[in-house]
C-alpha cells in the first residue's frame, strides 16, 4: 500500500523505504527514462529559503514530465496572512502535491489533513525525511549494505537527527548520536527508536561524548550547531557544541576508511574543519546528489497514484 503524505521518515515501512532506494537507483541509472508525472504540478511552499531543497524538487519534476510552482515567504508570510487548512483545500484545486518546507511541523501536519494531494515535507522544526532517507540511500550505495552498519551523528539533536534515528531503527543501522546536555534528541523519539532498532536488528546509543559515538563507525555524520531561526542563540550554541567539532582528530576514532556525511550547507570552521570536508573521506557531495534521485522516488510514488486535480465529488 502506498503512503497518502510524506511527512516523517516514520510514516513508512522497512519495505517501503527499501522500493524508494529502488526507484532512486533507477532514476539515478536513467534520469530521463520516463515522464511519468507529464501534467503533474507541484508547489513549493517555503517559508525557509533553501538551494538544494528547491532546486532538487524543480529540477526532479522537470525530469519527470511535470512542473512546479515555487511560493516563497512573502506570499505565505510564515502563515499570518492566511490559516494552513485554508491554504491547502485551495492548493489542492490546483495542483497535484505540495512540498511544504516551515518552521513549525504543526503547520505541515495541518496542511497533510486539509489537502487532497500529497504533502512532502521538505523540512520543518521536528523532522527532515527527504536527506535522512537520501543519506542512507548514499551510504547503501557506498558500503552495500545497511543492516548493522555503524553511523555516528555528532551535533545538534535537531531535525535532521531526528529524520536519520528513525530511518535508523526501522533499518537496522547501528546508529550513535552524541550531543550536548540541553540538545539531545527528543526522548519520546529515542524511546520509539530503540522499540523499532530492536525489532529491525538495529542499535540506538544516546551518549555526550563525542569520542564514544565515533569510535569504530562506518560513517561520521555531523550538521549546523545554529540552525535558521536559531541565529540569537548562536553565541551559546558555539559555546556548547565547542568539544562536538568533526575534525581529523574524531575522524581518527572512527574506522578505517570512514565516510564523513553533512547535510550542507555547512558552516566550516565551526562543526567541521576544511581538513575533513575536503578530504577523501567526505562524500557530502554525493548525498547532495541523491537528494535529487530519491526524491524522483518520492514524486513517483506519491504523485503517479493521486487523485486528479479538482473539487471533491
Amino acid at each position: 500500500m502506498r503512503p497518502r503524505h510524506l511527512l516523517a521518515v516514520r510514516d513508512l515501512t522497512a519495505e517501503q523505504i527499501g522500493r524508494l532506494f529502488r526507484e532512486a537507483a533507477r532514476w539515478k541509472r536513467k534520469p530521463l527514462q520516463d515522464r511519468p508525472l507529464e501534467g503533474k504540478m507541484l508547489g513549493l511552499l517555503f517559508q525557509k529559503p533553501s538551494v538544494r531543497t528547491r532546486v532538487s524538487f524543480e529540477v526532479g519534476m522537470t525530469h519527470l514530465g511535470g512542473g512546479s510552482l515555487y511560493i516563497g515567504p512573502l506570499e505565505l508570510q510564515n502563515g499570518k496572512r492566511e490559516e494552513a487548512k485554508d491554504v491547502a483545500r485551495v492548493l489542492s484545486r490546483y495542483l497535484d502535491g505540495i512540498v511544504a518546507r516551515t518552521f513549525s511541523h504543526r503547520e505541515v501536519e495541518e496542511l497533510a489533513r486539509s489537502a487532497s494531494i500529497p504533502v512532502i515535507n521538505g523540512l520543518s522544526d521536528r523532522a527532515h525525511p527527504c536527506q535522512a532517507l537520501s543519506d542512507l540511500f548514499t551510504i547503501e550505495e557506498r558500503i552495500g549494505r545497511l543492516k548493522g552498519v555503524r553511523v555516528a551523528y555528532v551535533g545538534d539533536g535537531n531535525n535532521v537527527c531526528n529524520s536519520l534515528i528513525e530511518a535508523c531503527a526501522l533499518l537496522g543501522v547501528h546508529l550513535s548520536v552524541a550531543a550536548p546536555a540541553g540538545y539531545e534528541p527528543d526522548r519520546d523519539l529515542v524511546r520509539w527508536a530503540k522499540r523499532q532498532a530492536s525489532a529491525s536488528g538495529g542499535r540506538l546509543l544516546i551518549t555526550r561524548d563525542p569520542k564514544e559515538a565515533a569510535r569504530g563507525a562506518a560513517v561520521l555524520y555531523t550538521d549546523v550547531w545554529t540552525s535558521m531561526g536559531q541565529e540569537q542563540e548562536r553565541s551559546r550554541r558555539r559555546r556548547a557544541f565547542r568539544r562536538f567539532q568533526v575534525n581529523m582528530g574524531l575522524m581518527k576514532e572512527a574506522g578505517k576508511g570512514a565516510l564523513f556525511m553533512h547535510c550542507l550547507p555547512a558552516h566550516r570552521g565551526e562543526e567541521v574543519t576544511d581538513e575533513v570536508m575536503d578530504s577523501r573521506h567526505s562524500i557530502v557531495y554525493d548525498q547532495a546528489e541523491n537528494r535529487l534521485h530519491l526524491q524522483k522516488g518520492i514524486l513517483v510514488t506519491l504523485l503517479s497514484s493521486s487523485r486528479k486535480r479538482g473539487s471533491k465529488k
